[in-house]
């Protein structure tokens, strides 16, 4: 679970709710069906001529990514596998590591695992994992672009919506407390654009980037783990060459000999 998300939703709500009320602004105000037609509608209309088809239709999954998480082996768990592998395949050759890459259920890993033990030359397991990241990054790269644009037309959205309001206001100018309403109403589509955009819309594209790079940062870390593997390293060599991919602090020495 992404506590993160839910937080900073909380917390938004919260400060614009608690900051109105401190104002002495009605919170009655944001119940305004206009409003939210405009900049939801609004913008989810300007993202259908933003983007292709194929791409819309991931914006639940990616959406529930953003609230939920998504499930990255941790790069501990990746080094102590790879540490082993090496103990085993020095001992048991290549069956060791095919018998363990039948055992997993990360297809990545298990996919690279057994172009190891195929006994694929390591250009061509570079060449051919490097090439399956780099399409992850690229449909990464698009599903961020949807949050990141729906951040840029919503506040925009958001103006639009205060001009309609305003025109329907100046339309009935004897009635100067009906007047001050209409106003009032007229920039509720401006505060849910600019909410919408800076407090939703690019942190949930920020959270996409960041949690593809930790996932792509896994991911080059089963690489490297593999061509190692490949070139027959020890498991002392193994640890040392992944532990590059692990932060100081979080760092656990599985050396204990060969």
């Amino acid at each position: 679970m992404e506590k993160s998300t839910t937080y900073g939703m909380l917390l938004g709500l919260f400060a614009v709710g608690y900051g109105m009320y401190l104002k002495g602004a009605d919170p009655h105000a944001l119940i305004n069906p206009a409003a939210f037609l405009i900049i939801f509608v609004g913008t989810f209309a300007a993202l259908f001529n933003a983007f292709p088809m194929k791409d819309i239709k991931r914006f639940g999954k990616l959406l529930k990514i953003i609230f939920t998480g998504k499930k990255t082996m941790p790069k501990q768990e990746v080094l102590e596998l790879f540490v082993n592998l090496a103990k085993a395949a020095k001992n048991e050759g290549v069956m060791a590591i095919e018998k363990k890459a039948n055992e997993q259920e990360d297809p990545f890993l298990k996919s690279t695992l057994i172009l190891v033990a195929d006994g694929f030359p390591a250009d061509f397991i570079a060449e051919t994992v490097e090439g399956e990241i780099k399409q992850m990054e690229e449909r990464h790269r698009s599903g961020a672009a949807i949050f990141a644009q729906g951040g840029m037309y919503a506040p925009t959205l958001g103006v639009l919506g205060a001009v309609i309001g305003l025109i329907a206001a100046l339309g009935n100018l004897s009635d100067i407390e009906m007047l001050g309403h209409s106003i009032a109403a007229a920039f509720v589509a401006t505060l849910l654009g600019i909410f919408t955009g800076y407090v939703m819309w690019h942190p949930f594209a920020n959270k996409l980037k960041r949690i593809s790079a930790e996932e792509v940062e896994v991911k080059k870390m089963i690489l490297e783990g593999a061509l190692a593997l490949q070139s027959g390293a020890s498991s002392i060599a193994m640890e040392a060459k992944l532990q590059s991919f692990i932060p100081l602090s979080e760092r656990k020495s599985l050396r204990g000999g060969e």
